[in-house]
């Protein structure tokens, strides 16, 4: 850097210099590139432009009020039954699980099997569930596809989702969540369609803890993995030789 303000450092260490660029870039690059507040992407209206320009289409994400007990701690209510967003895209989970992130950790990514009918092509499919010609009526075939519903109790996230339905664009979403104990605007629910691939790290170095209803019951040949070996912890290179493991 040739700033006079720098004429104070040595010539070596000038030119060593960087400066961070703070300026904000449109939301569609940061949302598949650095990532977004999970309130960001919450607020965006459903028929806002730029929401269609980023949107993986049958993905969700809803606002959870979080509500301070003083000197307790919080309530929230996550959902009910036919009621808010769930109820508006007919979802009710068959089974519902709990996961324990420890910090540092990672899940993913998994991706599950859409459903398509025999007598249509898949691209032909997405299209009448989410494009143009969708029906106006709902109809999304929960009980033959898992759907994901999650919540976070506890940390902090970050999520990244892959769209690889066929005939679809393959669209990034990158976004930060919190944790239910860290009350906020970032305290969301995301609904994950099947064939949108999804990865989940902590973004802390403190253990998330999340609850997930899937709309059907879990079945392992249902679950497909793509570069998932994050999860693997792996053995030093000086063991794995010792041992006879491949390096």
């Amino acid at each position: 850097m040739n700033s006079p303000i720098w004429s104070g450092l040595r010539e070596e260490t000038k030119g060593l210099l960087e400066q961070r660029d703070y300026s904000m870039s449109p939301l569609s690059q940061r949302v598949a590139r650095s990532g977004v507040a999970a309130s960001e992407l919450a607020k965006l209206p459903l028929d806002a432009d730029e929401r269609r320009a980023i949107w993986i289409p049958g993905f969700e994400i809803f606002p959870v009020t979080t509500f301070v007990q003083r000197h307790r701690g919080t309530f929230s209510e996550l959902a009910r039954n036919g009621q808010g967003r769930l109820g508006e895209i007919g979802f009710w989970p068959k089974q519902w699980s709990t996961s324990l992130l420890h910090a540092g950790t990672a899940k993913g990514f998994h991706v599950h099997p859409p459903c398509i009918p025999e007598d249509i092509e898949a691209s032909d499919w997405f299209e009448s569930l989410y494009g143009q010609l969708a029906s106006p009526s709902l109809h999304r075939p929960y009980d033959q596809e898992q759907w994901d519903v999650m919540y976070f109790l506890t940390g902090s996230v970050e999520i990244l989702l892959v769209d690889e339905r066929a005939g679809l664009p393959r669209r990034i979403l990158r976004f930060f969540v919190q944790g239910y104990d860290r009350p906020g605007p970032d305290n969301v629910a995301i609904v994950i369609p099947p064939g949108v691939a999804h990865a989940i790290r902590t973004a802390t170095g403190h253990d998330v803890l999340m609850v997930y209803g899937t709309s059907t019951m879990f079945d392992p040949r249902n679950e497909g993995r793509l570069f998932s070996g994050i999860e693997q912890a792996a053995l030093p290179e000086d063991w794995r030789r010792y041992l006879g493991f491949e390096i």
